[in-house]
């Protein structure tokens, strides 16, 4: 009977252990934006606390500034499992899951207050569900804020009409380049990475994002004119590699996805500050921040609406009822 407890006092340590490594992961996180960006901040705290929370089980590095490639080669590799993780911009998930298109569509919602009101009910996790039960590969965890987008140029647009013949990067989406078209504009489709030397060539005669990106992406140097047409406001997804997520066991993913929606709070909070203070230091490096009317642009923009909008009508309905 001693033996007998011996051996098993031995073998149950063993066996936890053989377990338990057989659930050690690194993960890599990747993002475009560069150290210090709200949605960088973010992903490491949500790291660091599923380290401690998984007691070592799940360690994370992070690779920011886009060193790992652009988005879309950042999300060929979470695909494939080479990169765990990574938050990923709405525009390039479009066009392989369609709802998701809904969420892109110029004006779509009132204004931000209106745009996290949605993604924190039940519409934004129907399209988190969308995206993990797609053939996309990847598993949407939680919502990051993206800000809301304007257009920047080299010349002033003041009003719809300054827009006419501009060549303007979007991302690619073939929804942004229509809605940029139907401004007036030229939209061209270009990686984030490439934005800042094609604005200082005049290969493109400005971009569209918000504040934080113009500033942190050094945009503002050859982009002097910020015009807030608010013709997208983003939510982006944060995601895992389906083949990571596979991996994990079912209390491991219980605990990645309240880390996500935690991180998903703290992001909102640091989005907030970051925006201010972007704005106040672009205006100090001489932008010009120009208040257009809006209406001409969401005018402009009905074509694409119509275009994109008429398989999510029910959708569309219940986004414009949540107050």
């Amino acid at each position: 009977m001693d033996f007998k407890r011996t051996l098993l006092a031995v073998a149950l340590p063993l066996a936890f252990t053989l377990s338990s490594a057989a659930h050690a992961l690194e993960i890599k996180i990747a993002d475009i934006h560069p150290a210090g960006y709200p949605t960088v901040v973010a992903e490491k705290s949500m790291g660091e606390a599923l380290t401690k929370e998984t007691n070592g089980d799940l360690t994370f590095k992070y690779f920011p500034g886009g060193v790992l490639g652009s988005e879309k080669e950042v999300i060929e590799q979470a695909q494939v499992g080479a990169i765990q993780m990574t938050r990923v911009s709405l525009g390039i998930v479009g066009p392989v899951v369609p709802d998701v298109n809904v969420f892109n569509m110029p004006f779509i919602f009132r204004d931000q207050a209106h745009m996290r009101a949605v993604i924190d009910g039940e519409v934004g996790d129907a399209i988190l569900d969308k995206i993990t039960h797609s053939e996309f590969g990847l598993v949407a965890l939680a919502w990051m804020d993206g800000g809301t987008r304007n257009i920047y140029t080299k010349k002033p647009v003041r009003k719809l009409e300054d827009l006419k013949g501009m060549k303007i990067r979007v991302q690619g989406n073939p929804m942004f380049i229509d809605t940029i078209n139907a401004m007036g504009g030229n939209g061209i489709a270009m990686d984030t990475g490439e934005i800042f030397s094609a604005l200082q060539t005049g290969v493109i005669d400005g971009a569209e994002n918000n504040p934080p990106t113009l500033l942190e992406h050094n945009h503002f140097q050859n982009a002097k004119y910020y015009s807030l047409t608010g013709h997208l406001i983003l939510p982006e997804p944060i995601v895992m590699s389906k083949i990571t997520w596979e991996k994990l066991t079912p209390d491991q993913q219980v605990l990645v996805k309240k880390a996500a929606k935690t991180a998903q709070a703290e992001e909102r909070a640091l989005w907030d500050a970051k925006s201010t203070s972007s704005e106040e230091k672009l205006k100090a490096a001489g932008v010009e921040f120009i208040t257009v009317d809006k209406k001409p642009f969401y005018e402009a923009t009905a074509s694409v609406r119509e275009k994109y909008g008429a398989p999510y009508a029910d959708l569309i309905k219940r986004i414009e009822a949540v107050q």
